[in-house]
């Protein structure tokens, strides 16, 4: 296949084409989110060594740059039914871009809603400034004493807007995988809800299913 087929040459409009700086790739599995459970539990200076996007990327924390912000919103009809809490209600919306020092582009654009009220008595948890978090939502919400039973995820597809092929540096006609996990605690209530743009060109889901045997 070509290096133009393959998204290795950018095209710039002032001078010849140039050769695109080849990305990392990811695996995302269903078994991070047990190693994200028994993260959360482990002693803060263990869980300051890697997080989420380290164990799909294979990647060191010290290659990676980091960004957060929050703001406080409520939810529209779009977001509360999902959350199963009333139109609103007020959230914390929190926006995640994670990427590779050496690039330029996120691995995949990121924004977590949580049902304010379950978690303001840590103010903490309120504050973009605190991030990275070490242990990640799930010792988040452990701090509040919420333990996750069980993460719902529903994958689709389609092409990239001109806005997402612009923040993921997507060549011309790639797809992205549209995310949506939802995190339920052990008395079934809706903790926590995510939506995320993965970038077609770099991801790839892989997942495992135990069989019960005879």
């Amino acid at each position: 296949m070509a290096e133009k087929d393959e998204g290795l040459i950018a095209k710039r409009h002032d001078r010849c084409d140039v050769v695109r700086t080849a990305r990392t790739k990811v695996l995302r599995t269903n078994r991070r989110h047990q190693w994200e459970k028994d993260r959360a539990r482990q002693p803060k200076a263990q869980r300051l060594r890697t997080g989420s996007t380290e164990h799909d990327t294979g990647l060191d924390v010290n290659d990676l740059v980091f960004h957060a912000s929050y703001r406080e919103t409520t939810a529209d009809k779009r977001l509360a039914d999902p959350l199963g809490v009333p139109e609103g209600t007020a959230l914390v919306e929190r926006t995640y871009r994670t990427r590779y020092a050496a690039g330029t582009a996120p691995f995949a654009l990121v924004t977590s809603y949580l049902v304010r009220a379950l978690v303001e008595s840590n103010p903490r948890l309120l504050d973009a400034a605190n991030e990275p978090w070490p242990g990640g939502t799930q010792n988040q919400l452990l701090s509040v004493g919420i333990e996750l039973d069980r993460i719902e995820e529903r994958f689709t597809a389609r092409p990239s807007t001109p806005e997402e092929a612009e923040e993921l540096e997507l060549p011309p006609g790639t797809s992205v995988f549209l995310l949506r996990k939802t995190s339920y605690d052990v008395n079934d209530r809706v903790v926590e809800m995510s939506d995320v743009t993965l970038a077609g060109d770099r991801t790839e889901m892989l997942f495992t299913t135990p069989l019960e045997r005879r």
